[in-house]
């Protein structure tokens, strides 16, 4: 539970602080004081009279009520110390900066879960433990820096990790970011990252909260809640971004080894997120480029003007921005003629408009001006300015300054010279800009917002699709394991998933007799294997009754053979679908194109059952290999609408099916016309 005790305290006890600002103790301490906090502090520590100009309580018996404590002290301690504080001191919010506990030992696990019972006994809220506290702008009840500017517009960065969080401030604090809260919830014991987001969703408000949410995790405990409040306030109109951290085996076992966090597959992360409408970061500095981004006017389009006086980088920033899909448009004509007689000789207008290393700032707003109002097809103008050390940038940068709040269309300033222009860069970060030191992070960066569908819609998809019949067939299924090909066949029918003509026979008079009915050529494969071609029970292109005859006894020969499937030979690209429950967060589907770009590229795409058709575009249209399935090189594309709802009746039979563990479609055959199951295996577990 998140209380005002804890956001807003008129009271703060420190159990543990210290002269010492070189420890936690006090840090706090320091931290607290210089942010100008406005209530009463107190601290307790047995060994001093006076901590950092205050008087010092020596037992925490000693203090008067207290509505919030932060603690500093060994673990062993911090049972207790709550109890007293809940009990006798009507403490009604604990900030545990101590480690020592479920991270670590069975027995740390153990006072944690008497810390969280107190709480819950009392009411209190609980942040950590194992953590580096919280900070707003009533309180700086952290003992790390730095200490970001912040802002009621600035960014909610909330972290599982404490180290982290500092890590990723450094980051955000040198390009201009600033924040409004920064949340450390360490173990989450009681108050997890799903919990602070419910809290900003019904506590909400459009005219005075941030509207920018950053987010580090290593945990998700809870996918359904995080779903739920990360997609409302973004349909609120906020935006958010996050890193999930242990989504590999081995980085899972190093998150459970920090705070004790549960792994989760990298598939159903990306899954959750993209159906939050999460811009998925894979680095700090990704995240806080990211966040410097939202804090700009949001992007119309994808057409990018460079405005630079170094060509290099410009050239860079053209090739990243083009690989994100982004676009850099040649600028011609009359009026790119025009601007070009206002420059010095030797620039270029064909964009990037290089104004040249001798290009002054008033060409610079000159440029600008003609982006932003002459310029019809540019979305955005990305402005590279730094300085080879022989001159100051000050009124450069002024200039700057006043075009970005001149102008409609976004600016982003990317200005590299950190070091040899440090002051001038400071300078303009003071006055509430963000800097991009590096092009190419920011266009990645750009590139993975402009990949990020919107929050799906909360709505099941139920056209067509038999749920009553599913649950019926599902029912009857008695045994656990991978069920008959004429099951599959009926659930896929349930679901109106399109398959190709087939029959499931131990008579070969019986599947002669079907080869002859839909036409040669015919595929057959052998049923009972669950691996059929490694153990040569698949034949494909038969044209002849006698071909068939003759696979028909190689394959029942087969060990655990139990008859023949034969279908209709298709030809088209191949496709594939395929589905896996995981605990906690559901099915997670995954479609992409068949045989050797799922096998060895890995090119695939997630979703979260059940899936909408934005969501189901979005996955085909991030595959690497969308270029085959949209049609290149002559050859025509694929029927990118059946695909999606192929992908849409899937995820909906899923949904209500919860008994299937793992299911693929593999391949689908398809063409301009038609994409049609071939082969299809169903895992269920009851």
């Amino acid at each position: 539970m998140i209380n005002r005790e804890l956001l807003a305290p008129q009271s703060i006890a420190i159990i543990g602080g210290s002269n010492n600002i070189h420890k936690p103790g006090g840090a706090v301490v320091r931290n607290i004081l210089q942010g100008g906090y406005e209530g009463v502090l107190r601290i307790v520590n047995p060994k001093e009279d006076e901590v950092q100009g205050i008087k010092v309580f020596h037992d925490a018996r000693e203090l008067p009520p207290t509505e919030l404590a932060v603690l500093v002290i060994p673990a062993k301690f911090c049972p207790d110390t709550v109890e007293l504080l809940a009990k006798e001191k009507n403490t009604r919010a604990f900030i545990i900066i101590s480690a020592g506990f479920g991270e670590e030992t069975k027995a740390g696990a153990e006072m944690e879960q008497r810390i969280l019972n107190t709480c819950e006994q009392y009411g209190a809220a609980l942040i950590g433990p194992n953590c580096i506290g919280l900070l707003n702008r009533n309180h700086h009840s952290v003992f790390t820096q730095p200490i970001p500017k912040l802002h009621p517009q600035g960014v909610d960065f909330v972290s599982g990790s404490g180290a982290t969080a500092v890590f990723i401030l450094e980051s955000a604090v040198i390009k201009g970011l600033q924040f409004n809260s920064v949340w450390s919830i360490g173990n989450g014991k009681q108050i997890g990252i799903e919990d602070v987001l419910q809290y900003m969703d019904e506590h909400f408000n459009p005219a005075t909260d941030s509207k920018v949410k950053l987010l580090y995790i290593e945990n998700i405990s809870n996918p359904d809640k995080l779903l739920y409040h990360a997609g409302s306030l973004i349909r609120k109109g906020c935006r958010i971004a996050a890193i999930k951290a242990g989504s590999s085996e081995s980085g899972s076992r190093a998150a459970s080894s920090h705070t004790g966090a549960i792994a989760s597959s990298d598939s159903a992360v990306e899954a959750l997120f993209r159906k939050a409408g999460i811009v998925r970061c894979h680095s700090r500095e990704e995240l806080t480029t990211v966040g410097c981004i939202f804090t700009l006017p949001p992007l119309t389009g994808k057409r990018f003007a460079i405005v630079t006086h170094a060509g290099g980088p410009g050239v860079m920033l053209t090739d990243a921005l083009s690989k994100g899909g982004l676009e850099v448009p040649r600028l011609e004509g009359e009026t790119a003629e025009e601007l070009k007689t206002l420059l010095f000789p030797g620039s270029s207008v064909a964009n990037p408009i290089d104004i040249l290393a001798t290009g002054t700032p008033e060409q610079l707003g000159l440029t600008i001006d003609y982006c932003e109002r002459r310029f019809e097809d540019i979305d955005a103008i990305a402005v590279i300015y730094g300085t080879p050390g022989l001159t100051t940038l000050y009124k450069a940068y002024e200039v700057l300054h006043q075009k970005i709040l001149e102008c409609k269309k976004p600016i982003f300033p990317i200005l590299p010279s950190l070091h040899t222009a440090g002051p001038e860069v400071a300078e303009f970060l003071a006055k509430g800009h963000v800097n991009f030191s590096d092009e190419v992070t920011l266009a990645t960066a750009l590139s993975q917002i402009m990949q990020t569908p919107p929050p799906a819609p909360p709505e099941v998809q139920l056209f067509g699709v038999d749920v009553p019949k599913i649950r019926e067939i599902i029912g009857g299924i008695k045994d656990n394991g991978y069920i008959a090909p004429h099951l599959v066949h009926q659930l896929l029918e349930c679901a109106g998933i399109p398959m190709v003509p087939e029959l499931v026979s131990s008579s070969m008079d019986e599947l002669i007799a079907f080869a002859q009915k839909v036409g040669y050529p015919v595929v057959a494969k052998v049923v009972g294997p669950v691996h059929k071609s490694d153990v040569g029970g698949v034949a494909l292109n038969i044209r002849t009754p006698e071909h068939l005859a003759l696979e028909y006894d190689r394959m029942m020969k087969i060990q655990d053979a139990t008859g023949v499937m034969v279908q209709k030979m298709l030809k088209g690209t191949e496709l594939f679908i395929g589905a896996k429950y995981e605990e906690r967060f559901g099915h997670v589907v995954l479609c992409g194109l068949g045989g050797i770009f799922v096998e060895v590229l890995k090119d695939v795409q997630s979703g979260l059952a059940p899936l909408s058709y934005d969501e189901a575009y979005s996955m085909i249209h991030s595959l690497r290999g969308y270029k085959i399935i949209k049609g290149t090189r002559g050859q025509k594309g694929i029927n990118e609408q059946k695909y999606a709802e192929i992908i849409v009746r899937l995820s909906t039979l899923l949904r209500f099916a919860t008994e299937i563990k793992e299911m693929d479609i593999n391949p689908l055959l398809a063409d301009e016309q038609d994409v049609v199951a071939v082969d299809a295996r169903i895992l269920i577990e009851k």
